[in-house]
């Protein structure tokens, strides 16, 4: 055998091993990700929906009715924009609930347009 010649380069057994465990570590890594980004919709959709519902609230407190629609809570400073719903992605899905008091029409609360569940096995209108 000539010395001057070396051995370069990998096996295919050795390429098949490193191949399966990059797999393996992507079956256990992927389902987490996703499971993180939902996680974090729902926590970005329960803030939102606290920032409506509080600014529908000082909106009432102040002016003693409910707002008509909700950019009219930006257009009176309460929030500086109607925010995008996380699952649905616009602004426009929100569910919007009217008062039952014939006296204070308007506004009264915000739900998501998404027709998707929560992890706890909600619906996600329903928050």
């Amino acid at each position: 055998m000539n010395r001057g010649m070396q051995k370069r380069g990998f096996t295919l057994i050795e390429l098949l091993v490193v191949m399966s465990i990059i797999g393996l570590l992507l079956t256990v890594a992927v389902p987490q990700y996703f499971r993180t980004i939902r996680h974090s919709r729902e926590t970005v959709l329960r803030h939102d929906l606290s920032v409506l519902r509080d600014s529908i609230d000082k909106y009432y407190a102040d002016l003693g009715q409910y707002p008509d629609v909700l950019p009219t809570l930006v257009e009176k400073h309460y929030i500086r924009s109607v925010p995008v719903d996380p699952f649905t992605k616009s602004a426009e899905t929100w569910i919007l609930v009217a008062s039952d008091d014939p006296d204070h029409p308007g506004l009264k609360d915000v739900h998501s347009g998404s027709p998707n569940l929560a992890f706890d096995g909600s619906p996600i209108v329903s928050w």
